[in-house]
């Protein structure tokens, strides 16, 4: 029941890692690397903590609260750092990162 409770958290969630584990890879390709450094390493760290947050807030942990709020907070970083590039990628990861962290901050309370 938890999982339908929570269900627009965890989708925020999946979708923004999704987004973080595209945006790292195109960022790979970009023509100078060493400038997305910064972006690549936050997308890996986001995308990461949506998926742990998804399974947290999935089953309902009592831990759930707490994880989301760090969720939120990375998601925030990662979110104001790919808003800074002006590639199609970064763009749509800035924005499912600003929702996912929108999501994650109101299952937080």
């Amino acid at each position: 029941m938890a999982h339908q409770v929570n269900k627009a958290c965890v989708d925020a969630c999946n979708e923004c890692a999704d987004a973080c584990d595209h945006c790292s890879t195109a960022c790979l390709q970009e023509p100078d690397v060493q400038m997305m450094g910064k972006c690549i390493a936050l997308d890996i760290d986001c995308a990461a903590v949506c998926r742990l947050t998804a399974g947290f807030t999935a089953r309902g942990s009592t831990f759930a609260p707490q994880v989301c709020r760090l969720c939120a907070e990375i998601c925030e970083a990662c979110g104001a750092e790919c808003g800074k590039h002006h590639t199609e990628h970064c763009q749509d990861c800035a924005q499912a990162c600003l929702r996912s962290a929108q999501e994650c901050r109101s299952m937080a309370g």
